[in-house]
This record gives structure tokens, sequence and C-alpha cells, in this order.
């Protein structure tokens, strides 16, 4: 568990405050083949938590910068780049700045029973160690291509959101997907401007080991 305190120093930011995360690693143990022959859906997660390096290995994979040019770890239609990622934890809600690979902290107070609430009842939102909450701006990818950019929002996300299933799967960690919340709620727990619309949830953390 000492490997994993440093995850506490998220508790002792401020709201605003910036926190820098562990540089990413391009290369790890588990081969792509078989992170897509193990990833199966959580729904019953460990009090375990993560730790801080693998919270930015998380949201590197969904969103993070991979070239000097600003390209992302997920393909984007037009390069239009329309998704935010929001980080819910115990130690409250964090924005990532995927240009500083940082989080900054959004609210202080844990917010996982709220998004629990709000993805009507799924009570492993809130019990999973953390949860990467992806948020569209659909006026990035509109502006250039119109009612279908719509459509593009969704792939976008879609990759995004299998990159985070596929790296948690390659650190030992549980996902599932959450499709089910009422919207409205969930840009109210995140404190969303009006255009920023909630699109996915990815609850990640440690399975429960069935009994053998």
């Amino acid at each position: 568990m000492a490997e994993r305190a440093d995850f506490g120093t998220l508790a002792q930011a401020s709201v605003g405050d910036q926190v820098a995360l562990t540089p990413p690693r391009a290369k790890g143990a588990v081969s792509v083949e078989e992170a897509i022959a193990r990833r199966r859906s959580v729904r019953d997660f460990t009090s375990d938590a993560v730790s801080l390096s693998e919270v930015g290995q998380l949201l590197w994979s969904a969103a993070g910068v991979t070239s000097e040019d600003g390209l992302r770890a997920a393909p984007s239609a037009g390069a239009r780049y329309p998704l935010e990622v929001y980080l819910a934890c115990e130690h409250g809600l964090f924005h990532y700045r995927l240009k500083d690979h940082a989080l900054v902290k959004v609210r202080a107070e844990d917010p996982r029973g709220p998004l629990a609430a709000a993805a009507y009842g799924q009570s492993f939102v809130a019990e999973a160690a953390v949860s990467l909450v992806f948020v569209a701006i659909y006026e990035r990818t509109m502006s250039r291509y119109g009612e279908r950019g719509i459509r593009y929002v969704h792939m976008d996300v879609g990759h995004a959101a299998e990159n985070v299933h596929l790296q948690a799967e390659a650190l030992g960690l549980g996902s599932v997907p959450v499709g089910a919340f009422d919207d409205n709620a969930v840009a109210d727990v995140l404190r969303l401007p009006a255009d920023h619309k909630p699109v996915y949830i990815v609850p990640v953390g440690y399975a429960v080991k069935s009994p053998h």
C-alpha cells in the first residue's frame, strides 16, 4: 500500500490547485492482445486506493498528448478533440489538464455518491476507487461537420473509453462502462457549463476476486 500513498496528495490540494501527474509510460508488461483477451466489465470493487501513477496512466490513455504536434492517444474526427475528462475520487473532483498532464481540483467533497445517484443508483460508481467522466463540447466538432458531428463525437468517446478499459486491464485494474445516467444530474455534480455535456462514465478500481 505504500506505493499508493501518493494518491493521498490529491486531498492536500485546494480547489483551483494543479497537481502534477507521474509522466506516462509508453511500454508496459501486458501486451495489447492480452489486455483485449482479459478485459471484462467489473462491478464489484474493493476499497483499495489506486496510485497517482495509475491515475495518470488512465488519464493519458483517455486523452493524453502523444506527439509534439499535439495529437492524442485516442483518434478524433478532424482532430477536433471535443472531449474533456474529469476524475471523481474520495479526495474530490478534478479536471484533467492534458497539456500539462496534471489535475486541477474542482471541488473538495467526494463526488462519487452523488455521481452514483445520478447514474440511477448504480452503487459501483460510488464504490470504485475512481471514475473517469467524459464530457463533450459538441460545438468543437459540429462547427466543422454540422449535424454529422454529433455522430463523430460519440465515436470519439468510444475510442477514448476503450483505451481506458484496456489500460485498466494492463494495470491489473477492473473497469466498467456506464451510459445510464441523468445528464442534468451529472452536469450538476461536475458543475459543468451549459455547453458541456456528460456522455460516458468509467468506474475503475481493484476488482473483488471471485471465490474458486
